[in-house]
Parts: C-alpha cells; sequence; structure tokens
C-alpha cells in the first residue's frame, strides 16, 4: 500500500529560487531511493484561520512564504530503507545543500493512506 510523507514550511519569498533549486536537488534523491513522485506547492492562497492556520503551524512570517510538499511512496517499508540511505547521502547534507528556510519550524508526517480516488481513471 503508497505511502505519504507530508511537509509544510515557511521560506523566506526572497528565497524562491533558492528553495526550488534545494528541493530539486533533495527531490532528485527521494526518487533515487524509490520514491515515485515529489511535489513541492508554493503557497498562493493560504488564508488565515481564526484558531489555526498552515501559516501560524510553522511560525510563518509575514516575509516568507508557506510551502505544502509531499513525497509518495509504494509502501512504507520502501520508504523506511530511502530514508535510511538518504540519512548517509551527502547531497542532502545541509553542508552541501544547504536549506533556504528555517528547518526547525518544519512540519511533517509519515502518513497512510485511506481514501484515493483518481479523477483521470474515472470515466
Amino acid at each position: 500500500m503508497a505511502y505519504i510523507d507530508g511537509f509544510v514550511i515557511a521560506v523566506p519569498t526572497a528565497n524562491r529560487q533558492k528553495f526550488i533549486d534545494h528541493a530539486s536537488t533533495g527531490d532528485a534523491v527521494f526518487i533515487e531511493y524509490g520514491a515515485t513522485r515529489v511535489v513541492e506547492c508554493w503557497g498562493d492562497d493560504v488564508p488565515d484561520g481564526t484558531q489555526t492556520d498552515f501559516r501560524r503551524a510553522v511560525q510563518g512570517k509575514e516575509d516568507e512564504t508557506i510551502v505544502f510538499s509531499w513525497v509518495e511512496w509504494p509502501d512504507k517499508a520502501t520508504r523506511d530503507a530511502g530514508f535510511k540511505k538518504m540519512m548517509d547521502d551527502p547531497r542532502m547534507d545541509p553542508k552541501t545543500n544547504p536549506m533556504p528556510f528555517d528547518g526547525a519550524r518544519m512540519i511533517y508526517g509519515g502518513f497512510k493512506p485511506v481514501v484515493d480516488l483518481d479523477g483521470a481513471s474515472s470515466g
């Protein structure tokens, strides 16, 4: 069964291209180690909520844009093995591929899909 890793971060808006470059390097490693898809989404319509919202979840500042990302894996075992390999991969080392955002404010988690509809395959 598929497995999904989800991420929300706040990226300084001025670092948009740095983020894209950083993600392009890191996302290729995810694919190399078994991910089937990686999606990086630059915030476009991310409203402030009354109790909570994406911005507050990552302590986003006025000069930052919220980024929502996910990595699709064929299963949790592939994800676990891929993450283990990535920890030793020099391309994932912050010294060689520095994060253009505050990684301490990132929220992330692993998820098991319970509903998966694909409009492209219907009809």
